[in-house]
């Protein structure tokens, strides 16, 4: 009886959460976190949080909000970091952006670009004989390896019609138990600091954009991904079938597309974007898998796609606000006397205002006015 309860439970809780996850999907069209003026407003609120908690928590506000708003922009250094942690977030936005467009939800972000980093290293360590081929050929395990893990809550949802919601996020906090068991285990590095894998064959890195800082040409094939997303939804076959089960998945299957392979390969999609991320984190920035480095990283990603209204071509300026947050954050407490903690309530502030619903019939009233 306890487990029936449990489970009902559970089960409810997944759809009110995937409910309020679709009104704020359904806001792609033009209602209030659709359209750009309520973006912008929502935009302001998450500005005016910063100022109203500098006062309230810092001693000395002003400079506090000077290292907030402009640190990250104080030389190329701290410029070059705040666009680098942008690149992550760039490919989770995308990854959560193609699922939500068509009609599912990827919760487990965090566990997809964790496992991505750590079958890339692993596999680009193998591969070393190989060169450069052998680089291509690591990340690519990388984001298939991910991409299958999403692809298996696709297909559960599909044949048995289960939670993609639950499926993910349970699915996700598996990997990161394995894969935080493998690099502190069999494949720990004793030689390192931290505890993670070998480093990868210094081939491998990619070139630097912004030295010293650890901007790579990472931030490039992010914006490829990104491009290529954008393309695919809106120029192929493939990525209109996919819209159109995320508009009306009956009269997608009314209209002859197969519902269930368009779901699948979605999921699919959004995980190998995930694991691309984690493995341009690898070859860019970290150059191992390192122990919980992509903590954070798949909220963050969900709360980039539901900014960028689902569509790919918003995902990079909504990754680079997140980023700026954080490194402000950072700046703010390194010279002032506030915690990083601030750029944590200013984020959830930002997701709150993104799925409300009621300020999304706000706009939408104006609108339509």
């Amino acid at each position: 009886m306890a487990g029936n309860a449990g489970t009902g439970t559970a089960r409810e809780l997944s759809v009110r959460l995937k409910r309020a996850l679709n009104r704020s999907a359904a806001s792609v069209g033009g209602s209030c976190a659709g359209s750009s003026g309520g973006m912008a407003v929502i935009l302001l609120i998450a500005v005016s949080v910063v100022i109203l908690l500098s006062f309230l928590l810092s001693k000395q506000p002003v400079r506090t909000l000077q290292y907030f708003f402009l640190g990250p922009l104080r030389n190329t250094y701290y410029f070059g970091n705040m666009i680098n942690s942008a690149v992550p977030l760039m490919f989770g936005g995308l990854g959560v952006a193609i699922a939500m467009q068509a009609g599912n939800f990827n919760l487990g972000g965090e566990g997809q670009i964790y496992s991505g980093a750590f079958v890339t290293a692993i596999t680009a360590i193998t591969l070393e004989p190989l060169g450069y081929f052998g680089a291509v050929i690591a990340l690519a395990a990388g984001a298939f390896f991910s991409g299958g893990v999403a692809a298996l809550s696709g297909v559960c949802k599909v044949r048995w019609n289960t939670n993609e919601l639950i499926t993910t996020f349970l699915v996700s906090n598996a990997l990161v138990l394995i894969i935080n068991y493998l690099i502190t285990g069999p494949f720990l590095d004793p030689a390192a600091n931290l505890q993670s894998t070998r480093k990868i064959p210094d081939a491998f890195h990619l070139p630097q954009i912004l030295p010293p800082s650890n901007l790579s040409a990472a931030l490039i094939a992010a914006v490829i991904a990104v491009l290529l997303g954008q393309l695919f939804l809106y120029r192929t076959k493939a990525g209109y079938e996919l819209r159109m089960c995320g508009l009306n998945l009956m009269f997608a299957k009314y209209g002859g597309i197969s519902a269930g392979w368009s779901m699948t390969l979605s999921m699919f999609l959004s995980g190998a974007f995930y694991g691309a991320g984690g493995g341009m984190a690898v070859y860019g920035t970290y150059f191992s898998a390192i122990k919980e480095f992509s903590l954070g990283l798949g909220w963050n990603g969900l709360a980039v796609a539901l900014i960028a209204r689902s569509r790919p071509a918003g995902v990079i300026p909504a990754a680079i606000f997140f980023a700026w947050i954080g490194a402000g954050a950072r700046m703010a407490m390194q010279f002032s006397d506030v915690t990083f903690e601030i750029a944590s309530i200013v984020q959830s502030v930002v997701f709150f205002l993104v799925t409300s619903t009621v300020l999304r019939d706000l706009f939408s009233k104006r609108s339509a006015v």
